[in-house]
């Protein structure tokens, strides 16, 4: 896929105050410009991914795939507060010369939608055929076909839910009292502040995302006679560390935790069942049965809200995680809804 940058100059204003003016909106789309008639697919990506599916749901999108970006017009854009090029916390203030870190505005999922609605009006589209969106991917598609119920036709909310639950904010929480625990994080000298801190809180995270069942299939010692379990724990080192050679940031992960507790498709609306009155697209909600951020009972709800929506669930022993594992599942669910635009 294509890797674009769009730089806005002009006024951006966040939702929680302030503004910036200047934006650089990174997004990734299919080799080759947009034609009016296209099938357009929007992903929106999880909490650490990046605006390039192929890198992180390579079993789904790609040449060949499911989402085939010969086949359709593919769209994937970086969120904002992301450390891959969109601006964020990490990206350098034109004022100082130096990163924003904690100078940068307080940002909501809300804000994140705007900026990607600036991408799809200077590529020109308008109107998504097919949104879809894991975890907090699917926070945004959630926004966005409210913000917007005239642009999408279809869209999938994976793995998410149309308010952050009180146990996702305690895990988000106990991450932040992570990064502060490391005290290169509060003096902001660079981004290689809260490092320590960061690979802390991504291991806090994981657990959150996988499962008691999933630790004993992956995770279990080899050995009957071990004196000291450690392989788990390993484990969770290792899954810290490899955030860092990802070139994270603990003030992008700061950003994101908070934009992740913003989620509230209801506030400033009339509550949730109004804001989901708003939708006017095909919607359908998928759950993870062991999915402890977002259980299935919330996604049935959802729907039931949702009122025409329709609702599938797929098993896993890894949880959250599920919507990155169980691609065959996943592609006996969405091929159908793709089908109908081949043949245009």
């Amino acid at each position: 896929m294509r890797y674009n940058k769009l730089v806005v100059d002009r006024p951006f204003q966040f939702e929680a105050g302030g503004f910036l003016d200047h934006l650089e909106l990174v997004y990734h789309t299919s080799d080759r410009d947009y034609r009016p008639g296209d099938t357009v697919v929007w992903i929106c990506h999880a909490l650490t991914g990046n605006s390039n599916p192929e890198d992180w749901w390579p079993q789904l999108v790609g040449k060949g795939k499911l989402f085939d970006p010969d086949r359709y017009f593919i769209v994937c854009s970086s969120m904002l507060c992301s450390p891959y090029g969109e601006t964020g916390p990490a990206s350098v203030d034109p004022k100082t010369g130096r990163p924003y870190l904690f100078d940068f505005p307080r940002t909501t999922v809300r804000d994140i939608v705007n900026a990607n609605i600036l991408v799809r009006r200077h590529l020109g589209i308008r109107h998504i055929d097919l949104m879809l969106g894991p975890s907090i991917g699917g926070f945004q598609a959630l926004e966005w076909v409210i913000m917007e119920p005239e642009v999408v036709r279809d869209v999938v909310f994976l793995a998410t839910a149309t308010r952050v639950p009180p146990f996702m904010t305690a895990f988000n929480e106990s991450q932040r009292m992570a990064l502060e625990a490391d005290p290169t994080f509060r003096e902001a000298k660079d981004l290689k502040g809260g490092s320590a801190g960061l690979a802390c809180a991504r291991s806090i995270a994981l657990i959150s995302y996988r499962t008691y069942a999933g630790y004993n299939l992956t995770q279990a010692e080899p050995e009957e006679d071990t004196l000291f379990a450690d392989r788990a724990g390993s484990y969770q080192r290792y899954q810290g560390l490899k955030l860092l050679r990802r070139e994270f940031d603990a003030y992008s992960y700061w950003y994101l935790t908070y934009a992740l507790d913003s989620m509230n498709v209801g506030r400033g609306r009339g509550g949730v069942e109004a804001a989901l009155a708003r939708i006017q697209a095909n919607c359908m909600m998928i759950s993870i049965d062991s999915d402890v951020l977002f259980p299935p009972s919330h996604g049935r709800a959802t729907v039931a809200a949702l009122k025409t929506a329709a609702y599938r669930e797929i098993s896993s022993a890894f949880g959250h995680d599920g919507f990155l594992i169980e691609n065959d599942q996943l592609t006996a669910i969405l091929k159908p809804m793709l089908e109908k635009y081949q043949n245009r």
